[in-house]
């Protein structure tokens, strides 16, 4: 007999090997073989590039095909609508609804195009092409994000107050500004009379963050381990989360929302387009990230990719075909140990993660061996073997170690283990000199009624052991076991918080010993429940009346924005009284936007204090009897759709520097031809390449003193006038060593 069946085809004009094999009950078989093709007789293609950015001039191409075996005549649409809301946007791209007639003779193509502009305060575009001859007709339909031409710049002023206490605080940059490019986008306050909550609410900053190093694997385990820890142990904290959850329907049901891509594109380049315009949004998305089973896949996730990350000599790399790194593996051994310290019980009964920390220690072990041999070689007698050889290495290995007393030293590593400590302070071994060091810190230290207690920033910060965030975290630690001064450890917390802004301490590792410190110990805040009164701009915000204002039940949080067109100047100025007998934390952050266009190259003075220069410029690359040949744009060289373009940038450092990204944006005309994220040698630096929507990442483990050249290849895509953005340097773990170039506008003919 005959069987009928049918499924779909992927959506390619192309031709395909289509096979057959059939069988009967008894065994008899059957095989066909035939070659099918996937056409329709007419089918449009369009050109779309990978994102649109607002105040470009775009031509937007699509490809009529004729497969049929007669020539066709008929029109083409082009149909424009706002990805959120699927209303039409055609008006507010300059776009003529108009149909364009197209001719084309069988079995070739023809194109048809047409000129957008793009506008501001669209976050997507949903283009829907259609071609229709005669009896015959096509269509294809998708979203692109629009990303905004202009850099987010977000100023906060931080408003601690003190037990019982009344405080006027002033933004003078927002109360008195004049600028004519400047727009305003949000203005945001918030409060809480627990700040446990900021290590609760800086967590989703680490399980988010979207580049894949090791370090920010960790953070991802980390976070996820914390706040599974959270949930479990604070039955109020769970209820709190559970009700956000269950709040209201789900956020962003549109279509751009639908396509994870294009959302994950937003998130990333623009993550202010994404945040929640009320309360109610707000809590769900915070609410489902500490959904228990969300974080279980996570932590299973971020499990087997730090397991995956390991070398077989126990060390971790910090990405991918680097080498290994002796400070990222104590990185993770400590963290595994605050995570062990804070009674987080996976540590030690994952038995794959207790094997990873052990095989992790002995490698970190054979490494002070290595130093303490260099020593014995390099030292003439006992005298210079006696002197004092520690260094950074050594003291952050020590402190590490602390955490696995309970592992054996490795097999001849015993001598070093006992020559360094004894160099040290020995954590737990030793009581008066500890104390007599903490002694001379606190009397050392800056007592300021605002920023609580701090010290002062020794050297430049360009280093991991330089970083002020992750060294006062360690040294609440210290006042906390060593001189269990809970006083000094509620100052110290109290400068922490200040360093925090909008929703992180800037970098992921400094966000996770921030955590570490803020959960560690201090006051149950969750006893105090008095609101603060606060006064902004001469009106009074009471939570309890305003029904978008909903205060989490024990920790008195609540958070309330203005946008850009609801808010005045005159609201930089704050009345604050607290009414609790603990301090309370808050914050007023202005977010503005800057036109990449009219960002300059970063000063001569200021790259002086950056310590890092960087310049960027574009080629056309032609190729001539002679070999290829390099025109600048800026020389007045003319680009056209399939040009070749050369991207070189120059950085530019007076010192040595550690973990460095570069973030080089694209032009929305530019298609990337390099595409795999590796590895790679050039100009005399080793680093990581991986390739984004709207930008080229580069990470540098180590980026020596020197000035260096390097190159890679666009493709000019798409005719129009393009904003190309500009090219960030910033030490990862000291973000405020930053440099950028000069805003480039790009046309292509």
């Amino acid at each position: 007999g005959n069987v009928i069946f049918s499924f779909t085809m992927p959506e390619a004009l192309t031709k395909w090997k289509f096979r057959t094999f059939a069988h009967t009950k008894d065994l008899k078989t059957g095989y066909k073989e035939a070659e099918v093709v996937t056409q329709k007789d007419l089918m449009v293609q369009p050109n779309a590039p990978r994102f649109f950015r607002e105040s470009d001039q775009i031509v937007y191409s699509a490809k009529v095909s004729n497969l049929s075996n007669k020539d066709l005549s008929g029109q083409a649409y082009l149909e424009l609508f706002d990805a959120l809301t699927m209303q039409p946007a055609d008006g507010q791209l300059a776009h003529s609804t108009a149909p364009k007639p197209f001719s084309v003779k069988k079995g070739q193509s023809t194109v048809v195009k047409w000129t957008l502009k793009v506008p501001a305060g669209i976050q997507g575009i949903t283009h829907r092409v259609k071609a229709v001859a005669g009896d015959f007709s096509d269509g294809e339909e998708s979203s692109l994000p629009v990303l905004t031409n202009a850099m987010l710049v977000t100023e906060a002023m931080p408003m601690p107050v003190r037990p019982l206490q009344s405080k006027t605080f002033s933004m003078t940059s927002l109360i008195a500004n004049s600028s004519t490019t400047l727009r305003h986008h949000k203005l945001t306050l918030e409060f809480t009379s627990n700040p446990a909550w900021y290590a609760v609410q800086a967590l989703p900053y680490m399980m988010e963050y979207p580049y894949e190093c090791t370090e920010q694997t960790f953070s991802r385990y980390y976070a996820n381990s914390i706040a599974t820890h959270i949930a479990n142990q604070h039955p109020r904290i769970k209820a709190v989360f559970e009700q956000w959850k269950s709040a209201g329907k789900a956020a962003f049901v549109s279509k751009l929302a639908q396509n994870e891509e294009l959302k994950y594109l937003l998130l990333e380049e623009t993550p202010w387009v994404m945040n929640a315009q009320n309360e109610t949004e707000r809590k769900q998305r915070v609410g489902l990230l500490f959904d228990l089973n969300r974080m279980s896949d996570e932590l299973t996730i971020a499990r087997k990719k730090i397991l995956a990350a390991q070398r077989p000599n126990g060390g971790f790399t910090w990405f991918p075909g680097m080498d290994d790194s002796r400070y990222i593996t104590q990185h993770l051994v400590c963290g595994f140990g605050h995570l062990d310290h804070l009674g987080i019980e996976s540590v030690r009964k994952d038995g794959a993660i207790w094997q990873m920390i052990r095989r992790a220690v002995t490698y970190l072990d054979r490494r002070l061996k290595e130093d303490y041999e260099w020593v014995l070689r390099y030292s003439k007698n006992k005298q210079e073997v006696a002197l004092q050889h520690i260094g950074w290495d050594q003291v952050h290995y020590l402190y590490a170690r602390s955490f696995f007393q309970d592992l054996p030293v490795s097999s001849g590593c015993s001598a070093a283990m006992g020559y360094y400590v004894g160099q040290a302070m020995n954590r737990g071994a030793e009581k008066e000199v500890p104390a007599a060091i903490l002694r001379s810190l606190k009397e050392n230290a800056m007592q300021h009624d605002e920023m609580g207690m701090y010290w002062e920033a020794e050297g430049n910060g360009l280093y991991w052991y330089q970083a002020p965030i992750e060294t006062q975290a360690l040294l609440i630690e210290a006042f906390d076991e060593v001189a269990h001064d809970a006083t000094s450890v509620e100052e110290m917390k109290l400068w922490l918080l200040k360093q925090k802004q909008t929703q992180d301490w800037k970098t992921t590792k400094a966000t996770a010993e921030a955590c570490y410190a803020l959960l560690l110990s201090g006051a149950d805040y969750l006893a105090e429940s008095n609101l603060v009164d606060i006064t902004v701009g001469g009106q009074r915000i009471d939570p309890t009346k305003d029904p978008n204002l909903k205060v989490e039940a024990g920790t008195g949080y609540f958070k309330t924005s203005w946008m850009g067109s609801d808010f005045r100047p005159d609201m930089g100025r704050v009345e604050v009284k607290n009414n609790n007998k603990v301090a309370a934390w808050g914050a007023l952050y202005w977010q503005y936007f800057e036109q990449l266009d009219h960002i300059l190259l970063t000063p001569d003075k200021a790259r002086l204090h950056h310590k890092a220069k960087i310049d960027k410029q574009l080629f056309l690359q032609e190729n001539t009897p002679h070999g290829p040949q390099l025109k600048a744009l800026s020389g007045g060289a003319k680009l056209k759709p399939g040009d070749l373009v050369k991207v070189r940038i120059t950085i530019e450092t007076d010192r040595d520097l550690e973990y460095v990204h570069l973030k080089d944006m694209r032009a929305a005309g530019f298609e990337p031809i390099n595409v795999l994220s590796q590895y790679k040698y050039q100009g005399g630096l080793g680093y990581y390449e991986t390739t984004r929507d709207a930008a080229t990442n580069f990470f540098f483990d180590w980026l020596p003193k020197g000035k260096y050249v390097f190159e890679y290849p666009l493709r000019a895509t798409h005719s129009g006038d393009f904003s190309n953005g500009i090219t960030t340097i910033q030490c990862m773990y000291a973000p405020e060593f930053t440099s950028h170039s000069e805003g480039i506008r790009v046309r292509v003919e």
